[in-house]
């Protein structure tokens, strides 16, 4: 029985979450909610009434349920054309579609939680800009004529106005690139005011300063105004406006640093060239003029704008494995309906529809063969590179790629309950559920700031009180020096000047870092789950021996890589290329057949010829001794692929083929263990392949064939018990992992969407790189704490100074130009510190 319902009072994504939360509480129901628009679909197994759902959603917020009637246009979250209501006992033929929203976005810093917006803009709470949700429908296929874009059809074609080739219909709803563009274009128009701003400033360095030449002191100064100005009320303001907003909520953060620092130095540069009367003579340089900041207040503001810059890059880059994932999915399907095949969209196919798969093409839903057989590459589900065998009544997933034969399916799972849509939305909810980047410079910051400006406001108060005359202008020039000394650039750079050049050292050793992120938890990290195939192995399958029962080796093996020469199967490939490599020549086979599930025959040198397993043993008539079947068994228990050789209906040897276990992966293994990092194996393969392995690299413990969520369930276990996990992995099956893992490590050598996943990537695909990787990460958060010393350090020094405590004793102020001079020393000290990790040894 299923009701629909019109929740009103939610508000946002966590809304919609708590509400469906709360119905799914109850017992006997299961219930799925929208936000957009706002209703519950909610199937009951007995009779529940509405009242008892109303109370029910009264105790977690004011939330209003109503049901749906047949007068009602309420749309439904079911794709199915048949909708009942126990109460009315109506059914209702009409398939009703939602409304799709056109996009969620949400604070890439979590600020409110789940909580998600509608529109584009800043967070409310700290300024960031809101970030868009990647949705998981699959794309329409649309194709439009380039003369005419009112035609729209979702097949290629030509025009019926013109004539011409319909193109395909590009998406036009690219936020990020948008965004993105955006940045970089304000990111030039800062540097074109910036430089000559800094140029101009920094001639005074020059022992005859050739400006001063063309104009006075003054005049320039007032060309450092109008240059300042697109930088602080156009590129830049944005920044303002988040420090006001985090000054506001009392989220203070970096930009809360920014935001002061540099607009206390736009300010006092404002009051210099405007009223330069009320400065004392100490003040004022040689020309009479007071010492400006705009220099200070634009590159600081810059270079801020330039992390911006790289953060909305790398936004653009999070919603990529999905994008990858989604790429898996055909748009197109055969559809058998009255015994002719037509093609469809594959947003179209219902279940218990039957569908032709033909070869080559991939899978469009998940469902069973109904009729014929193939062998089905399964790799971007399962990881495993070798193709599985497939008959009548055996499931087959979307995504996966048919071999060389034709056959046909029922339809069973469709849309969002297709594995690979389930993958997708793992993926996405790992991605989303990761806690965000804890900065430490945010985390000081949160002390700092308030510290800073408390001593700034004492320092005024105490001047303008007990200060010599003008006391009120002594005032405000040492509570403004308080703020300059502690303006953030050395802060600001703390961190990722490190980051910077860590990542440009591990890109360098074949270790390519994603985020700080990574960096960090890399350090952190006491458990690593490892893949096998293509991780901890080559993931190439290769002839490991053959057996000769009778017959020399080698003309056993140019007999059965000749057999193999007309087949596509990878166990064949490996065959047949271990006999190129050992200059065999290949014979011509005649009568050659497959036989999916079992193996191959047919005739070379006049001999019959059968290489497969024991079913096709059964077949031929080849009987197998109980001694030869002994030493078959002992090489299956060692988690080896065993193929039986037959000639002329006679048993005539085996041949035994194994993905090798990488040179590397032993050594790395073993130093990781050695530094307490438990390892774990999981894998898709069975479960004596995986105890071979297991067994012969010592590991800490394995699983053996985990599906993609036992994976991510297994990672979830471990986290919940508070280890810091990270995971490697190179297939599609491992991305919900490498997204949930702390730190996501795939091979160079695997897939996109592995490799968009994760945080790191191996480019060599190589464990050894793990072991870099943490080194690496040990030495950067090293350099980066030190970094935060330097940024403190002269702070910490500098502010009482430029609060005047040793005024009194020794006459000496700290000048706003000596503030900035011992600013900038300190963020030189944290650049060159960070620039030390170009010799660190990994």
């Amino acid at each position: 029985m299923t009701h629909n319902y019109h929740i009103t009072g939610m508000t946002c994504d966590g809304c919609r979450s708590k509400v469906e939360k709360t119905l799914n509480t109850i017992e006997g129901i299961e219930a799925i909610v929208s936000l957009d628009p706002p209703v519950a679909k909610v199937t009951m197994k007995n009779h529940i009434a509405t009242k008892q759902l109303q109370e029910a959603l009264m105790k977690v917020g004011n939330y209003t349920l109503n049901e749906d009637t047949p007068n009602k246009s309420i749309p439904t979250l079911s794709n199915d054309s048949t909708s009942t209501s126990c109460c009315s006992h109506h059914k209702s033929s009409e398939k009703e579609a939602i409304t799709i929203p056109k996009g969620r976005y949400y604070c890439p810093m979590h600020c409110e939680g789940d909580k998600s917006y509608n529109k584009p803009g800043d967070c409310p709470v700290c300024g960031m800009h809101l970030v868009k949700e990647t949705s998981l429908t699959t794309p329409t296929t649309a194709y439009t004529c380039p003369m005419h874009p009112e035609i729209v059809q979702n097949k290629p074609g030509s025009c019926p106005i013109c004539g011409m080739d319909l193109v395909l219909k590009e998406p036009s709803d690219n936020e990020e690139q948008k965004t993105y563009a955006d940045l970089l274009r304000k990111m030039k128009i800062s540097t074109l005011f910036t430089v000559p701003i800094f140029i101009i400033a920094m001639s005074d360095m020059l022992p005859t300063n050739p400006l001063m030449h063309l104009m006075d002191a003054q005049k320039w100064n007032w060309v450092q105004l109008l240059l300042s100005l697109p930088v602080v009320f156009y590129t830049c303001w944005v920044f303002f406006v988040r420090a006001w907003k985090s000054i506001v909520t009392w989220n203070l953060n970096m930009f809360t640093l920014i935001g002061i620092g540099t607009g206390a130095a736009f300010l006092f540069s404002l009051m210099g060239l405007f009223f330069p009367d009320l400065f004392p003579s100490e003040f004022k340089t040689d020309q009479g003029t007071i010492h400006l900041y705009f220099e200070a207040t634009t590159v600081i503001l810059t270079l801020v704008l330039l992390g911006q810059l790289l953060e909305a890059k790398a936004h653009s880059q999070t919603s990529g494995a999905i994008k990858e994932l989604l790429k898996l999915a055909p748009t197109e399907a055969t559809l058998i309906s009255e015994g002719v095949d037509k093609t469809i969209p594959i947003h179209d196919i219902k279940k218990g529809d039957y569908l032709r798969v033909k070869p080559g093409e991939k899978i469009p839903v998940d469902g069973k063969i109904t009729e014929g057989e193939s062998s089905i590459d399964e790799a971007m589900i399962t990881g495993e590179p070798i193709p599985v065998d497939k008959k009548q009544h055996d499931a087959v997933i979307a995504g996966t790629i048919n071999g060389n034969s034709s056959f046909v399916m029922i339809a069973e799972k469709v849309g969002s309950e297709t594995l690979l849509s389930q993958i997708v939305q793992m993926v996405n909810d790992a991605s989303r559920s990761r806690a965000p980047i804890q900065r430490l410079a945010d985390s000081m910051a949160t002390y700092f700031v308030p510290i800073v400006v408390l001593v700034s406001i004492i320092t005024f108060i105490i001047w303008a009180t007990f200060g010599p005359e003008p006391a009120l202008v002594y005032a405000f020039i040492n509570a403004i020096a308080v703020l300059i000394i502690a303006c953030p650039c050395a802060l600001g750079l703390a961190t990722p000047m490190s980051v910077m050049v860590g990542v440009g050292k591990g890109a360098q050793a074949g270790v390519l870092i994603k985020n700080a992120e990574a960096l960090e938890n890399m350090n952190k990290v006491n458990v690593l789950l490892t893949d096998k195939t293509g991780t901890i192995t080559e993931g190439k399958p290769s002839v490991e021996k053959i057996v000769a029962l009778e017959n020399d080796e080698e003309d056993l093996l140019q007999l059965i890589a000749s057999l193999n020469q007309y087949s596509e199967h990878p166990l064949a490939n490996a065959v047949v290329n271990y006999a190129q490599s050992k200059s065999i020549a290949l014979l011509q086979v005649a009568d050659f057949e497959n036989n999916t599930g079992k193996g191959v025959t047919g005739t070379v040198a006049h001999k019959k010829i059968a290489l497969g397993n024991k079913k096709l043993m059964e077949q031929v008539n080849a009987i197998v001794s109980d001694d030869l079947e002994n030493k078959i068994t002992a090489e299956q228990k060692l988690g080896k692929t065993v193929s039986y050789i037959a000639i002329n209906e006679s048993i005539a040897g085996f041949i035994t083929i194994t993905d090798a276990i990488k040179a590397s992966s032993k050594q790395a293994i073993q130093e990781l263990l050695q530094q307490g990092v438990e390892v774990i194996m999981l894998t898709g393969d069975n479960e004596n392949t995986a105890k071979a392995v297991a067994d012969a690299l010592h590991l800490t413990a394995f699983k053996a064939s985990c599906l993609p969520e036992d994976k991510l369930n297994e990672i979830k276990r471990l986290q919940a018990q508070g280890k810091i996990v990270a995971m490697a992995g190179d297939g599609i099956n491992d991305a919900p992992a490498l997204a949930q893992a702390d730190v996501g490590i795939a091979m160079g050598t695997g897939t996109d969407v592995a490799i968009e996943s994760a945080k790191i990537t191996l480019i060599k695909g190589d464990l050894q790189g793990i072991i870099k990787a943490k080194n690496l990460s040990h030495g950067v958060m090293k350099n980066i704490k030190q970094n935060l010393f330097f940024a403190f350090f002269y702070n910490v020094l500098g502010v009482p100074i430029a609060a005047g405590v040793l005024y009194p004793y020794f006459g000496i102020l700290l000048s706003p130009m000596i503030a900035a001079l011992a600013m900038s020393f300190s963020s030189v000290s944290v650049i060159a510190n960070a620039l030390r990790l170009r010799s660190l040894k990994i």
